[in-house]
């Protein structure tokens, strides 16, 4: 075995996990509730960068509200995920990784 070249590769592959890691930040998903009445805006950090809520919903009662905004937060966030590992999936050439095992180390 050639234990300089697999060290290689798994530094360019660490490298490119970075880059992407770095490049997820810029994906945006985003979550809808109640028929698109409150959507949310997550990036690839899952940090929210925007929210909007229908107006009509400002007369709704403060709980109904505050349930709308934790299903489009939610559902943004299933987003995100699936597709940073859709990209991920792709740096990693498919690779299947065990449950838990997260990129990059």
């Amino acid at each position: 075995m050639d234990f300089g070249g697999m060290l290689k590769k798994a530094q360019e592959m660490q490298q490119k996990m970075m880059e992407a890691k770095a490049s997820l930040k810029n994906l945006q998903a985003e979550g809808v509730a109640n028929n698109g009445a409150v959507k949310v805006i997550l990036n690839g950090d899952h940090e929210m960068i925007k929210i909007d809520i229908d107006p009509k919903l400002m007369t709704e009662d403060k709980d109904v509200l505050e349930d709308l905004i934790i299903i489009a937060t939610n559902n943004a966030k299933k987003e995100i995920d699936a597709k940073s590992s859709e990209e991920m999936s792709k740096i990693t050439g498919g690779l299947k990784l065990p449950p838990g095992f997260k990129l990059p180390f």
